[in-house]
């Protein structure tokens, strides 16, 4: 399969066939994914690979997402990582900032592109995989399951395995609703939210399981009515990074 091709035919997975897979492969991924981009090639990024049995399960559990666990090839947590660069300066008697808005955002970028590497890799070589944002549901406790120092922080989590089945792959919303030119244009969002609420309710009621009627829009409107997972703020104060 092609580059194009295979970005343009991703799906999430959540059941695989539990064929574990080799330390060897998950080394090549890594290595693989580590050739991303990164902000002034800070690298802010680390890696828990779960193979011990009761850490995946607590994990799949502190995430809401027990059953993907169950039968993946291999289980990560992503992690938003400045402790290492701590050590880097402490070599030069430096005592590094990591407290900032911009380092957040920085170490989102590096572990999500770092990530996004992997799954690419991962898929070309005919596993499937999940994105788990649940890993945010339970930080803290997922932070001390897998010792996470001050500094560093679960942004998600993965499972990737062969999967049982290939799902179709979701309509996304039409290029001119992403796309602006010299300038923003929020006057063209009213037809063509229309135009994209009337494929997914195609899509929705046509796919081969898990039929059922629903809009984006609506989705999206009872998604965001409330503030999702506000002890975030807290949580990542407590992890040192108090936005400043």
């Amino acid at each position: 399969m092609e580059t194009r091709e295979l970005l343009r035919s991703h799906s999430s997975v959540r059941k695989y066939t539990g064929e574990v897979i080799s330390k060897d492969t998950v080394i090549d991924l890594i290595e693989t994914a580590q050739m991303a981009a990164s902000s002034h090639f800070v690298q802010a990024y680390s890696v828990i690979w779960v193979t011990d049995d009761e850490k995946k399960a607590k994990l799949g559990e502190l995430s809401k997402n027990e059953f993907q666990f169950q039968t993946a090839g291999a289980s990560f947590l992503f992690c938003v990582d400045f402790k290492r660069l701590q050590a880097a300066g402490q070599k030069h008697d430096v005592n590094i900032v990591t407290d900032s808005a911009e380092n957040v955002l920085v170490g989102v970028a590096d572990v999500s592109l770092f990530a996004q590497n992997f799954v690419v890799a991962a898929e070309a070589m005919g596993y499937g995989i999940c994105y788990i944002g649940g890993a945010r549901t339970n930080p803290k406790e997922i932070s001390d399951l897998f010792n996470l120092p001050e500094n560093v922080f679960p942004l998600f989590a993965m499972t990737i395995g062969t999967p049982t089945k290939r799902n179709e792959t979701k309509p996304r919303l039409p290029v001119d609703a992403v796309l602006h030119e010299n300038s923003y244009n929020v006057e063209k969002y009213d037809s063509l939210l229309d135009e994209y609420d009337a494929t997914m309710e195609s899509y929705y009621a046509s796919r081969s399981s898990n039929q059922k009627m629903a809009t984006w829009t609506k989705q999206m409107a009872d998604f965001l009515i409330e503030q999702k997972r506000p002890h975030m703020k807290d949580f990542l104060a407590s992890k040192g990074f108090n936005w400043k």
